[in-house]
């Protein structure tokens, strides 16, 4: 028999145990990174014990203006993550108990949940998606990333081999960096890209990403791209996910698109910081829950050798659950 447990600040402990020795967690689902933006969510999380052991954790939050459950809407994906122990009836019992105790404790109407994407599993666990299934959940939202598989990767198309060539020729350097100068030249630029692209600013802050920088030092890494005289032209986070290496704000300047400097610093990660891992992810392409498909940025990522990888949202109707 399985006991469901709502999460505490004093279970921080076991939760991090149970993420740290899980088939399908990774470090985003440590508390020190769920916490840094909790004052944003109004945290319901549970915890999961079988014979004085925890077995199971359920990142989410609540949103009353909603009536719905998130599993979380400060993290990329969540869902159930799991002891490696744990077969599939184990997983559906804490379906019931978890679909149960939210009706019966929030009122929540819904369950909005985001499984783990599967490249991140460290041993098969997809045993929630049946779950899913089974309950009548239906698919609300997918999104296209585009992932690289290390151990057969594909060679770069022509476009891209082209970009990294030019970068190169023109004297370019990749370094690796978590210093607050770099952090704070590299965020103005970001910021710039985004505003002047696409109208918005990054999700994070600059004081969060530094932060979890800290926080996170062997998970977390800047790579930027500098001219020979040492000016800033393009750069992305690398977040070390298990055996994923997942890329985050990647961005150039003009002078950097020119120059082929964002193409170097995929490219000198792949060739020279990959070492020990099975994919590169670069996220999503897409916006609107999937229903928009940025064909440029797909392009991009694909020239590198990365295929399709859904990142998916399911709900569940907890009123006939």
């Amino acid at each position: 028999m399985i006991t469901l447990i709502p999460y505490t600040e004093s279970d921080a402990g076991r939760w991090d145990a149970l993420v740290g020795s899980s088939k399908n967690g990774t470090f985003l689902f440590y508390r020190g990174f769920m916490d840094y933006h909790r004052s944003r969510f109004t945290d319901c999380s549970l915890l999961f014990e079988k014979k004085g052991n925890i077995v199971g954790c359920f990142p989410a939050n609540y949103f009353e203006e909603e009536k719905a459950v998130y599993s979380h809407q400060g993290l990329t994906y969540g869902g159930l993550i799991l002891d490696r122990r744990m077969g599939y009836d184990e997983v559906a019992e804490m379906f019931d108990l978890l679909c149960g105790y939210y009706k019966a404790k929030y009122g929540a109407e819904r369950l909005i949940y985001k499984p783990v994407p599967y490249i991140y599993n460290r041993y098969p666990s997809e045993e929630a998606m049946y779950c899913l299934f089974k309950k009548g959940a239906r698919l609300v939202a997918r999104g296209l990333s585009s992932t690289i598989d290390l151990s057969d990767r594909l060679k770069l198309k022509g476009s891209r081999s082209y970009c990294v060539l030019k970068g190169k020729k023109a004297g370019l350097a990749v370094v690796e960096t978590n210093s607050s100068a770099d952090i704070s030249s590299y965020w103005q630029l970001l910021s710039d890209c985004l505003r002047s692209g696409h109208g918005v600013s990054p999700v994070h802050s600059i004081d969060e990403m530094v932060l979890l920088t800290e926080r996170f030092p062997k998970n977390i890494s800047l790579y930027i791209c500098k001219s020979s005289d040492g000016r800033l032209l393009a750069g992305c986070w690398l977040f070390k996910c298990g055996e994923v290496l997942h890329t985050q704000y990647l961005a150039s300047s003009d002078e950097g698109k020119q120059t082929g400097a964002l193409d170097l610093v995929i490219s000198e990660i792949l060739e020279n910081h990959s070492s020990g891992y099975r994919y590169l992810d670069f996220g999503v392409s897409t916006e609107e829950g999937g229903k928009v498909l940025n064909n440029g940025l797909l392009f991009q990522k694909e020239g590198f050798g990365g295929r399709g990888v859904c990142y998916d949202v399911w709900e569940i109707a907890l009123r006939s659950n």
